[in-house]
């Protein structure tokens, strides 16, 4: 195929696109096997479409970008430059766009956890959607506009299953093929850092009373006689002081 082709195509497999991961995967097979020749056209279509589609067909295009990004890295660097462009085609600034409002949150925290996107990036674009979240709040509330209940049902087992296979990924952390793994005691870049140290580091809170009896629970447990020893010494020490 030429590129106009390959082109045409994808753009008609994103305008078929989906909640269902049969439909996502075979948008992501493509876009990866025709990367190499027209990967910035494709995400060009990509573009095209946020603008174009449905309210719902543009989180079905967000999710697909989280698979497409998981499976490879070659788009990461189009997310990255584009991800304030993404969020604000997926979450419009009217009614419809409290509809995506969690599900992107979601998107982007899983982004931000595996260092898909720079995580100040993402800090940034989520701190723009809590801005906007009470005036999308306030909009849906004083709106007259109702949905069909077939509408509502289906909405909520596309969401129901999204979320089931983003919470599936969510602890399966990003190991690119090509990546070169660090040397002991290297100086490694920020795109070869430990992600789940980085996670564990940046979620655990600071040293306070409990840890130290965790501590204490531990070595008792661990080297009883010697804690007993240290006792027994602290209360000689405290009689002779009497």
């Amino acid at each position: 195929m030429d590129p106009f082709e390959v082109r045409m195509q994808f753009l008609g497999l994103l305008r078929k696109l989906d909640a269902k991961q049969q439909s996502i995967q075979k948008v992501v097979s493509f876009a990866l096997k025709h990367f190499d020749r027209c990967g910035e056209d494709l995400w060009d279509c990509v573009i095209e479409e946020c603008t174009r589609g449905s309210i719902h067909a543009r989180i079905n295009i967000l999710y697909m970008l989280d698979n497409l990004c998981n499976a490879g890295e070659g788009y990461t660097k189009y997310v990255a430059r584009d991800v304030d462009i993404i969020v604000d085609l997926v979450v419009p600034d009217e009614q419809d766009g409290l509809l995506n409002l969690m599900s992107t949150r979601q998107i982007l925290e899983n982004w931000r956890s595996k260092r898909i996107v720079d995580p100040a990036v993402v800090n940034k674009v989520l701190e723009s959607l809590d801005q906007r979240k009470d005036g999308l709040h306030a909009m849906a509330a004083s709106s007259s506009r109702t949905f069909h209940r077939n509408d509502i049902l289906s909405r909520f087992e596309e969401d129901r299953e999204r979320h089931k296979r983003l919470r599936e990924r969510r602890w399966v952390q990003p190991v690119h093929a090509n990546a070169p793994a660090p040397t002991l005691f290297s100086t490694t870049t920020s795109a070869l850092e430990d992600v789940e140290f980085s996670n564990a580091w940046e979620t655990t809170s600071d040293w306070n009373e409990d840890d130290d009896e965790a501590v204490l629970e531990e070595t008792l447990l661990c080297f009883p006689e010697d804690i007993q020893q240290q006792t027994s010494d602290s209360m000689q020490v405290d009689r002779q002081g009497n």
